[in-house]
């Protein structure tokens, strides 16, 4: 059987594309007006709903629920979060502490909420394992590890090479860390619950309404412009679509691959019965999860970056990148040589020039923004969503400051990336390095970092 590579991803080729939602018909008021329905614009509005049912809500997207991101990443329900360290140096260590602490919460969250509102997902929580498979690897690992008990993640977990292995054997894996605060879910099935949800709570869903500019109380698309006192971007790789948006977020692209479904023996060779997620410590990581009709979903960077902050259409993503990840699968499961892969395709995520997830809201304008979570969003992108539901209400009078709203991402101001082509070439570059840095970290004794990566994080500001 042929890969299929494009079709906006795996998961919509087993869920089937949603049933249309209707155009914008025309200009039109509202109390909030949300621009973009991945995960962000649906938790935002779901949770604005919730907390004041008489607002009149309004959801415009380009495509359709879950275009983006949102129907083609890994699922990864997890409590990382871009920026932490930074947010730690700018604010202190206890204000981090308390960002963390909010996304291991958001792991629950989520569950829940899906648990209320009936939404089946394939959720399963196995928690995040990450693997090391060099000495490089593990000296990060190690330092990773003693980084996220120092944020109070006092539940997770190290382990050598057999202990990694009773959980899942990836060959040359030396060591781990494993945290509770993670879930495997279906991304598509999620947003598609998420979407119906805010449905039946009254709020209306605009689709295949592109949304070209935004400016305060005004949200223009070519069927008309929504008029709101408050506009909320959450577009996140796609932000460079917008006039005036295209240095605001880098729309870094990220590819996956899909196999058949493994038989019980190839499993039992593999182990993965927890179903965890699974990750590593290479500068140009992966990710992968055991699907609940046995099939491995793994990514990884391919291609990272379109000149001109580019977008693909359906998610087709190129032949080299198909074989690099297969490559991975194989280097991972030697086993796994010949399972065939079903499936391939790409997204892009959003990357602030200071790689920090953020949220905002602009009392002057009524413009909020979250995202930029660089590839972390399925568990941000809900917290995002809620921070904005108590901006918005202390804003309007309706409650004061709260827990949320005093978190350090909140209103944090971020450059614009450099423009083109030193754009390009800067992306480039820097994945060429970490690339070529996995490359010799594989096969060299050393504990040390290369220091091609260290100089590449540095210059990148990653």
């Amino acid at each position: 059987m042929s890969t299929v590579n494009g079709g906006i991803s795996f998961w919509y080729a087993q869920e089937g594309a949603p049933a249309p939602r209707e155009p914008l018909p025309g200009d039109t008021t509202a109390d909030v007006c949300i621009v973009g329905a991945g995960y962000t614009g649906l938790w935002t509005a779901y949770y604005l709903k919730k907390a004041v049912p008489f607002l009149n809500i309004t959801v415009l997207e380009a495509k359709f629920c879950g275009y983006g991101a949102s129907g083609r990443n890994g699922g990864w329900l997890y409590n990382g979060i871009a920026g932490r360290d930074r947010y730690a140096k700018l604010h202190g260590h206890e204000a981090a502490v308390r960002l963390q602490q909010a996304m291991n919460a958001t792991v629950t969250e989520v569950l829940d909420v899906c648990e209320t509102e009936k939404i089946e997902a394939d959720q399963h929580r196995g928690g995040v394992l990450e693997v090391a498979l060099s000495p490089a690897q593990l000296a990060r690992l190690k330092a990773f590890h003693a980084a996220e008990l120092a944020f109070g993640e006092t539940d997770r977990e190290l382990y050598g090479a057999r202990e990694t292995a009773e959980r899942i054997r990836v060959a040359g894996a030396v060591g781990s860390s494993w945290t509770p605060h993670g879930a495997r879910l279906h991304p598509v099935k999620l947003v598609k619950g998420l979407a119906d949800a805010v449905e039946a709570l009254g709020v209306t869903i605009h689709e295949s309404t592109p949304v070209t500019e935004i400016r305060p109380k005004h949200a223009i698309t070519p069927y008309g412009t929504v008029r709101a006192p408050y506009v909320l971007r959450c577009t996140e790789g796609f932000t460079a679509s917008l006039a005036g948006q295209r240095r605001t977020w880098l729309p870094m692209n990220s590819s996956m691959i899909a196999t058949e479904p493994l038989t019980d023996a190839q499993w039992e060779s593999i182990g993965w019965d927890g179903r965890e997620t699974l990750g590593d410590m290479a500068h140009a990581y992966m990710y992968a999860q055991r699907t609940t009709d046995g099939r491995i979903a793994l990514g990884g960077r391919g291609v990272p970056y379109r000149f001109g902050s580019k977008t693909d259409n359906d998610g087709r993503t190129q032949p080299q990148t198909v074989e690099a990840l297969r490559e991975i699968l194989v280097r991972f499961f030697p086993r796994l040589a010949g399972v065939g892969i079903d499936h391939a395709w790409s997204g892009v995520l959003g990357v602030p020039r200071d790689w920090c997830a953020t949220v905002t809201l602009d009392r002057s304008t009524g413009l909020g923004w979250a995202g930029g979570y660089v590839g972390s969003g399925v568990a941000t992108a809900n917290l995002a969503a809620r921070t904005l539901r108590d901006l918005i209400q202390q804003d309007s009078g309706q409650s004061g400051p709260t827990d949320l709203t005093a978190l350090p991402w909140v209103n944090h101001k971020v450059r614009k990336w450099e423009p083109e082509p030193l754009r390009w070439l800067g992306v480039q570059t820097m994945y060429a390095a970490f690339r070529g840095a996995d490359r010799r970290e594989a096969t060299a004794h050393s504990a040390a970092t290369d220091r091609v990566a260290v100089l590449a994080n540095r210059l990148s500001g990653r």
